[in-house]
């Protein structure tokens, strides 16, 4: 109750303390909201470092695993730590099989690609995006779509094209279809020309360059964070290709990293699984470097490109 000035009493409501203390509620409304934003983000931060710890686990294992010696995986396989340490695995791993053969293979075919994929995705883009002919827009979109068909469904047709062009068994059965068709590429380039301003090209118009001219000259040099972010993508799709090269390829020389992997697992895997995660580690720790080191990049280039948001 509140006392007035003529004596009478009146009771205490929400708009009498509104009109008394205007300024102590709208202090303790901020301060309920940065409570509830704070206890968010924490179990947001919870959540994902469970889902980290949850994704990485395996592969510390796998890690863990190698440097295992073998009575210790037939007494104990579910000990976590290595009791003792030991490096014999990855000695015995790497002289067991060619790993430098399938490392000099798998590196050599991944800069190639890269290179090819860099250059045809490229112009590919700058012209989707760029150059107005009739029908770009189905193309597009036509060329787009093949990323919906699995790869299995186009396997059987594409063996017996690289048969018919005398392709199996030789490396340019993987590199040439990569560097030539890859649509995620096309797709990236032509979202980063699109993000460019026209007033480059009306610029470089004016001054009287050409298409070429333009692309090679103004779209190109622009076009580095997204050329930079590809590259990393594209070379860790193709150092982790298996079933094209498991199909094409025959010659043990030319095996890939992963397709020399499944043929060490076929020698030694029911026997020392510590020799089987060595190898895995022994193909998987390089492109594991790789994208520790670029992934900043990628995901810069991909906000930059537009994609982050759809």
């Amino acid at each position: 109750m509140t006392r007035l000035s003529d004596g009478t009493q009146t009771p205490v409501t929400d708009s009498t303390v509104a009109i008394v203390a205007p300024g102590r509620r709208q202090r303790s409304a901020p301060v309920r909201d940065r409570a509830k934003r704070r206890i968010n983000a924490t179990l947001l931060h919870v959540l994902l470092v469970i889902g980290g710890i949850v994704m990485v686990f395996p592969f510390v294992w796998m890690l863990l695993t190698s440097f295992k010696t073998l009575p210790q995986l037939l007494t104990d396989p579910l000990a976590f730590l290595p009791d003792p340490w030991t490096f014999d695995n990855y000695t015995e791993a790497w002289n067991a099989v060619p790993f430098g053969q399938a490392y000099l293979n798998s590196i050599y075919i991944a800069v190639l690609v890269v290179i090819g994929t860099l250059i045809t995705a490229s112009m590919a883009g700058y012209a989707f995006a760029r150059i107005p002919f009739r029908g770009s827009k189905v193309i597009f979109i036509v060329f787009l779509a093949t990323q919906m068909i699995p790869a299995q469904v186009t396997l059987i047709p594409f063996y017996l094209l690289m048969s018919q062009l005398g392709w199996v068994d030789s490396h340019l059965s993987l590199i040439v279809p990569g560097l030539l068709a890859n649509p995620f590429a096309v797709f990236l380039m032509r979202q980063f020309v699109l993000s460019l301003p026209k007033e480059l090209e009306e610029a470089a118009i004016v001054d009287g360059a050409g298409r070429w001219r333009i692309f090679w000259s103004v779209i190109l040099p622009n076009l580095k964070p997204g050329l930079a972010a590809l590259s990393i993508i594209v070379s860790l799709g193709v150092w982790n290709a298996f079933l094209f090269p498991l199909v094409l390829l025959n010659t043990p020389d030319l095996f890939t990293v992963p397709l020399l992997l499944t043929s060490f697992q076929g020698q030694f895997g029911s026997v020392n699984y510590g020799l089987v995660m060595a190898a895995s580690a022994i193909s998987t720790v390089p492109m594991l470097i790789v994208f520790v080191i670029g992934q900043r990049r990628i995901l810069n280039s991909m906000a930059a490109s537009g994609l982050g948001g759809r």
